[in-house]
């Protein structure tokens, strides 16, 4: 049977809130290993700040930049911006925005939720072309960075583990069913910061110029009522490639 993302449940103690609140800074590190190479090449930062109202209901507003250091450009450049407001009520989207350029590879995505009509408009810049299109879209259909705070407010032990749960999220022109899977609880340590009680996940990645089709992401998140990632890893097309916390602010709980 298939389970909606809107319908899973949601964790006792942050029914009618959240596991997070405007001014939350989020910074990781991104280290990548291939044969004998293992660097620090980049970084990524989410910050979320107040979005004002929409139709009398209040927005969150997230920024999500990725971006390797300066040395690293020389071999693949990237340049990431991933904007959302979403509803603070329901953790649904309004607006998606994408900017990115990864190795020369540059796209542009603008997407607008009219839940009245039950569409997403989406218009998507290419460099030598523009799409707009309308895809059959509601509240269970997220952006990747609703998609990231509205997973934190999961009650991961109702989930019963190995099972993969479907989630839809809409990016360029397409709408894409993927899933996550708990796997379950356990330490580990995040360098130069010590060890945090996590609980581990897969979830399934998209196949683009970064990722190959068959590939799943690991996610470890703090095993508190923020949901903070602590550490994820993945294979890419060539090598591998994990994210470290590095730096945090403004956390709504506390944070050991």
């Amino acid at each position: 049977a298939s389970v909606s993302a809107q319908s899973l449940p949601i964790h006792p103690e942050l029914e009618g809130t959240s596991a997070f609140r405007p001014g939350e800074k989020l910074e990781y590190i991104i280290h990548y290993k291939w044969l004998g190479i293992r660097m620090d090449v980049g970084t990524a930062k989410a910050e979320l700040l107040n979005g004002g109202e929409k139709d009398g209901r209040p927005l969150y507003h997230s920024r999500v930049y990725g971006a390797t250091y300066r040395f690293w450009d020389h071999f693949f450049k990237v340049r990431d911006l991933f904007e959302s407001r979403f509803f603070g009520d329901t953790i649904s989207p309004s607006y998606f925005h994408r900017d990115i350029n990864e190795g020369g590879y540059k796209i542009t995505n603008h997407h607008y939720w009219d839940y009245a009509e039950g569409v997403i408009n989406a218009r998507v810049s290419y460099p030598s072309r523009r799409v707009d299109t309308a895809l059959v879209g509601d509240c269970n259909t997220f952006d990747i960075v609703t998609l990231f705070y509205y997973s934190r407010n999961i009650d991961f032990d109702a989930l019963e583990k190995g099972v993969n749960y479907p989630v839809k999220f809409t990016i360029d022109e397409e709408l894409f069913d993927v899933y996550f899977r708990f796997i379950g609880r356990e330490e580990v340590e995040v360098p130069t910061k010590g060890k945090f009680k996590a609980m581990k996940f897969a979830a399934k990645v998209i196949a683009g110029e970064v990722f190959k089709g068959d590939t799943e992401m690991i996610i470890w998140v703090s095993d508190d009522l923020n949901r903070v990632p602590l550490l994820f890893e993945s294979a890419i097309r060539v090598g591998k490639v994990y994210g470290r916390l590095d730096k945090w602010e403004n956390l709504k709980y506390e944070f050991k």
